[in-house]
Parts: C-alpha cells; structure tokens; sequence
C-alpha cells in the first residue's frame, strides 16, 4: 500500500490555514494544521492539492469556528519524538473555553519543573495546531507566552473560546 501527502486549504478567521494529510487506501491521517506565515510550515506543491480527504477535518473546521464544536474527531498522524507525542496528547485534556499553565501541563506528564523547558519546546513543535490546543497553554502569570501561529492569534483562539474575555477599543 502507498501512501501520498496531500494538502488542502481552509478559509478561517485566523486566515488560511494549511492541512497536509497522509492518504493511503485505509483512510487519510491529518498530519499538519498550519497558519498563515507560520515558520516550520511543511512545504507544499501545488500537483499535491487535494480537496477530497479533508471534507470532514473542513466541516469540523467550520463548525469550531462557527461556535458549534468544542472538540475535534479527526485522525491525526502527527510526527514527533515519543516525548513530544506525549505533550501533544495530554493537550487533548485541556477543555474548550478553559486555560493550564505549562508548570499544569508538565506535572501531568510527570515532568520535572526544571524540564519545563521541554514541555515548552515540546509545544512549539506541535503540527496540529488548533486540533492539538496547544494555544490552551498559558504561563503561570497568566501572560500569553509563545505560540507558533503568532500570540495574537492565540489570543483570538482562546477569546473565541470563552478562555479570555474581548477587549474592548
């Protein structure tokens, strides 16, 4: 069985966002979710286009950003050390609308606090963003921190989830 990456775009709020996926005969694996200028985005080419296997990730998609999903159902396929594996799923513990400090994060994983470093690079890795909610993490001061779609966008991300109240101007 072969296996080809594909990729689609999704017109957001945060702007278009990039899906790559691994399709083969069984079913396609969401292995990225980019942002618009994004640094580590994958590469693309534009014979690899390829609508089709993203109907569902577009659906689920357009209804979080419709206020209508809380949690994501896709198949993920993302790539990473066996650590980073780690961080990326125990973000699927942080609920919609709530935040976790990575000092929260890293004890759950049973992290050291002077490997918290870790965790946070562990999270810059992450492929999956939005899916994989590492925009949920937020420093123990409660300051926004990094994230690699831009902290701008994390802060509309957990506005959007009721994590953050809208500032007015």
């Amino acid at each position: 069985m072969s296996t080809r990456t594909v990729h689609t775009v999704h017109p957001s709020p945060l702007g278009d966002l990039l899906l790559t996926a691994a399709v083969s005969p069984a079913s396609p694996m969401l292995t990225s979710l980019s942002l618009p200028g994004q640094s580590g985005a994958p590469a693309v080419r534009a014979e690899d286009l390829d609508d089709r296997p993203f109907i569902e990730a577009h659906r689920q998609l357009d209804a979080y950003f419709a206020g209508r999903r809380t949690r994501f159902d896709l198949p993920l396929a993302a790539t990473g050390s066996p650590f980073q594996q780690a961080v990326w799923q125990a973000l699927d513990s942080v609920p919609y609308g709530t935040t976790a400090t990575y000092g929260a994060l890293a004890a759950r994983l049973g992290v050291p606090r002077a490997e918290l470093r870790a965790v946070g690079r562990a999270l810059g890795a992450n492929p999956l963003l939005v899916l994989r909610p590492c925009h949920r993490v937020i420093g123990a001061d409660g300051s926004m921190r990094g994230y690699a779609g831009g902290v701008e966008r994390k802060r509309w991300l957990l506005t959007h989830e009721g994590a953050l109240q809208p500032t007015l101007v």
